[in-house]
């Protein structure tokens, strides 16, 4: 699978799981129109991008929602990322590990998306990344102390509260930002097929209390 973000000098580009080399992003590069490949979603709408684009910046109140949104999504990557490598770390099965670094270069590219759009949207990250990769790490740990199938079926409740979130993202984001659109349905499919991989291979069902209390933190870092 391949997908490829063009943005005039910027470009993000992923293929078969792996961030491309920095010389293919240079040769990329020269392309100087938006071009968007390997997603049907994202053809539709590459046409239309420019033009999107224009009238969003021309509306501060759509864009500084828009990076709110983007913000948002940022922090649950930095999340993501501590997740996946804590678990990572603690996974008994090899090929467990195996599967846990493949979806972690995913949610790197997810990283690296909502960071990018973060700077077109003339914002800024979060100053407390820092607390949330550091309290992540230590649920990651938790869970990957528990034992693999307790590990994975963590892995499958928050991907699947991470749809959700997305789910209501893509309804309140401005229907004429293409890019961040496109991004966070990229994402979104992502995060299901990680949750779908964690039950494939093992996963339990959380207890209720504890997806509970799963919610109550998730609430906490996007408001």
């Amino acid at each position: 699978r391949e997908v490829q973000l063009f943005d005039g000098g910027h470009a993000l580009c992923r293929d078969a799981g792996g961030l491309f080399t920095r010389g293919q992003q240079l040769a990329i590069q020269r392309f100087q129109r938006p071009a968007y490949t390997a997603c049907p979603f994202l053809e539709q709408i590459a046409a239309e991008e420019l033009k999107g684009q224009e009238m969003l910046s021309d509306n501060e109140e759509e864009k500084k929602h828009a990076a709110g949104l983007m913000r948002v999504n940022h922090v649950g990557e930095v999340c993501a990322q501590a997740l996946y490598q804590s678990q990572k770390l603690y996974a008994r099965n090899p090929e467990l590990r195996k599967k846990l670094d493949s979806a972690g270069i995913e949610e790197e590219d997810h990283l690296a998306w909502c960071a990018q759009r973060l700077a077109e949207l003339d914002s800024q990250p979060s100053l407390l990344n820092p607390l949330w990769y550091a309290g992540s790490f230590v649920l990651g740990s938790l869970a990957g102390l528990a034992g693999d199938k307790v590990s994975l079926g963590f892995v499958a409740e928050t991907e699947k509260q991470v749809e959700h979130h997305l789910d209501g993202h893509l309804q309140t984001l401005p229907e004429n930002d293409a890019k961040s659109r496109a991004i966070v349905a990229q994402m979104r499919a992502d995060e299901i097929e990680h949750g779908q991989m964690a039950l494939q291979e093992g996963g339990i069902i959380l207890p209720k209390p504890i997806q509970w209390a799963m919610k109550c933190m998730a609430k906490v870092m996007t408001t």
